[in-house]
């Protein structure tokens, strides 16, 4: 007898979430149930696009009618927290976008509930599952490369103006909670703290910089007046140093001339990996031979092995490489790295352990 297919509803109908609609279509073991969204309009035009059969406009209402095993969250960071918490409550597993939320603070919070209520909730830093990272990562967890002593990431992409004004949310620190670190730069700075597993980040110093998109003079663009708009930045630099003494240098923008691959090279006292997307994603290694396992699941990208990841997790209890608790490091990081450019000084990151966390819970 076949499996129940794992009865998903989309929530937040933009851009983002067409991807993995796409990709949730092509799963046999995935049913798209329903369709949420605050525009009732765009909720309905996106449910006859991917043939979804049921719309909603209120969150918490579709929890109590539809019919469910999981919700996905591609909304702006701000409501993940409570999103989160309300589908907890509905006692329904959820797979939202990266981060887990805006703060480390609500992250915790927001874990902690969930492993109390035993509600499974997924992250989709969806580079774990990428064919190059995650043979990168597998590869020094296993000892391949020895002791690391310094890794180098470095994220050259390119945004127009329109980022900012087909997702005006993208734009403010209440509702991002930061630019270009924590949008684009934290999927890469995850795969290399998760392949760093044991060797905690403890201080970060860091730079930020608006080159482009300026807060207080950024360009008219279609007749619009974006001044004192935008608040994130589109440039951040920052080293992290783990407990080990080993050093992550990250260079994360939006503003490279075009978009240009990602690299991550991490130099170990036996050998060195090399990490790139293009032509497709794959990893060398010199000095030493390597031979590091493929990711779980078969798909033609990463994200697709991601939602069938969290599909295994929650149909089937096979474990997902992202839960809640595993994208804390990162968000830690990152929040240390903020501090610091506005410190201008070294920063401690903060412990981001849950059990090393009292009174999680008092404050949701």
């Amino acid at each position: 007898m076949a499996k129940q297919p794992l009865r998903l509803a989309i929530v937040g109908c933009g851009d983002i979430a067409q991807y993995v609609t796409r990709f949730a279509r092509l799963n046999r073991r995935i049913q798209l149930a329903a369709a949420c969204d605050v525009s009732a309009d765009r909720a309905e035009a996106f449910a006859r696009r991917f043939k979804i059969p049921q719309t909603f406009t209120d969150y918490a209402a579709m929890l109590e009618q539809a019919e469910l095993d999981a919700v996905y969250l591609a909304v702006p960071h701000h409501l993940h927290g409570e999103m989160m918490a309300t589908a907890v409550a509905h006692h329904t597993p959820v797979f939202t976008e990266k981060p887990v939320t805006r703060t480390l603070a609500e992250g915790q919070k927001i874990a902690q509930l969930a492993a109390a209520q035993g509600i499974k909730i997924g992250v989709n830093y969806q580079y774990r599952y990428d064919s190059g990272c995650h043979r990168l990562a597998r590869a020094v967890q296993n000892g391949d490369l020895g002791a690391v002593h310094s890794v180098r990431i470095n994220i050259p992409w390119h945004r127009k103006a329109d980022y900012f004004d087909h997702a005006a949310w993208h734009s403010k620190i209440a509702t991002a909670g930061g630019g270009t670190l924590l949008t684009q730069g934290s999927h890469f700075l995850d795969v290399v703290l998760w392949a760093l597993a044991g060797d905690d980040p403890v201080t970060a110093v860091g730079y930020t910089a608006q080159r482009k998109f300026k807060t207080s003079s950024a360009p008219a663009h279609r007749g619009k007046d974006t001044t004192e708009r935008i608040e994130v930045e589109d440039l951040a630099q920052g080293i992290i140093q783990m407990a080990s003494g080993a050093l992550i240098q990250i260079s994360s923008s939006m503003v490279a001339s075009s978009e240009q691959a990602t690299s991550i090279e991490v130099y170990g006292e036996r050998a060195t990996a090399v990490y790139s997307p293009s032509p497709l994603p794959h990893v060398k290694f010199r000095d030493a031979p390597v031979k590091a396992p493929k990711p779980p699941h078969r798909g033609i990208h990463a994200l697709q092995r991601s939602l069938e990841g969290f599909r295994a997790w929650v149909m089937d209890d096979v474990p997902y490489l992202t839960p809640a608790p595993s994208a804390l490091p990162v968000l830690a990081a990152v929040e240390a790295i903020y501090r610091s450019a506005q410190s201008e000084k070294r920063e401690e990151i903060e412990d981001w352990r849950l059990e090393n966390r009292e009174n999680a819970l008092s404050n949701l």
